[in-house]
């Protein structure tokens, strides 16, 4: 059987549990989701195509699918720093309640909330509410928890345009590829969006774009050029000059509008509540700075 190495374009299934729960936490199983209740009508299910080694899945993964067998099923245990990182005592931080209630907040323990203190934003889960203090942790859910992967390597793909295909599946999984413009050479590759402009959101493309360059790089190619690059997108050329180029250029595509520039959102040590959406709440306020900064000492030294 073909074995996998670093730079390889394959398509793989796999589900991630937590070791000793067996909680599933990700998966490419549509069935195995839903058993699971981490089922999103948004997902996209089915094997993934993946660059061995080029940072698509997590690291620990990443790193343990070189040496696979093509069509061979296996069990791969992640440790916690290869994972999602160990559990850091000092990203437990602790807020007076009136922080939240001044924000029309109501919080309780596996609250989920975001934090922002001027242009800074963080995400974090409410563990504990008393004594008019809140606790938040800003580790991630699975920080500290070994992870086993059970995968399927589906298939090695190697021909160019197909790989080529493969990553945008990964990064426009959306985008229909069979309209993309693919011309290949041996060190160099152009894709050509321009059929797709009316149905791709422009900030979409451009991220697709910056992420799908490294991608190709990763893979092998040396020169990648994209139609319309990044700077056509940002700035993308009148009408009337579009008009002044059709007359010239037989057959040459129009650009997409230009999107509305979205408003920078400015706040100070401001809270708001996660996915679960906020609550009303109609108790009397009550604040206990000083019992705040007495937790924070008490965590720091515990750290």
């Amino acid at each position: 059987m073909v074995k996998i190495k670093k730079g390889d374009v394959v398509r793989i299934h796999y589900t991630g549990r937590v070791k000793g729960t067996n909680e599933v936490f990700d998966t490419t199983y549509e069935d195995v989701a839903k058993e699971a209740g981490i089922y999103s009508e948004k997902g996209i299910y089915g094997p993934v195509p993946v660059a061995v080694g080029g940072g698509h899945v997590l690291k620990g993964l990443d790193r343990r699918l070189e040496g696979l067998e093509v069509g061979g099923e296996y069990t791969i245990e992640v440790p916690p720093e290869e994972g999602f990182g160990r559990r850091d005592p000092k990203l437990i931080k602790v807020y007076s309640l009136g922080q939240f209630r001044r924000q029309g907040l109501r919080p309780y323990p596996g609250m989920e909330v975001k934090i922002r203190s001027g242009e800074k934003e963080a995400k974090g889960r409410v563990i504990t509410v008393s004594g008019g203090r809140v606790r938040v942790d800003f580790n991630h859910p699975l920080a500290g928890k070994t992870l086993v992967y059970e995968v399927k390597v589906v298939e090695k793909i190697d021909d160019p345009i197909e790989k080529i295909k493969a990553m945008l599946e990964l990064r426009l999984p959306s985008v229909d590829r069979e309209k993309v413009i693919i011309d290949v050479g041996e060190k160099d590759v152009t894709l050509d969006f321009r059929p797709l402009l009316d149905s791709i959101d422009k900030n979409t493309l451009l991220l697709g774009e910056l992420m799908l360059e490294g991608d190709l790089k990763f893979i092998g190619y040396e020169e990648i050029t994209f139609k319309p690059n990044v700077q056509e997108i940002l700035n993308p050329k009148p009408k009337e000059d579009e008009e002044e180029a059709d007359e010239d250029v037989e057959g040459d595509e129009g650009r997409s509008e230009a999107a509305d520039a979205g408003e920078a959102e400015k706040s100070v040590d401001t809270v708001e509540e996660g996915a679960e959406g906020k609550e009303e709440d109609g108790a009397e306020e009550h604040n206990d700075e000083k019992a705040a900064t007495a937790e924070e000492e008490e965590l720091r030294n515990e750290a």
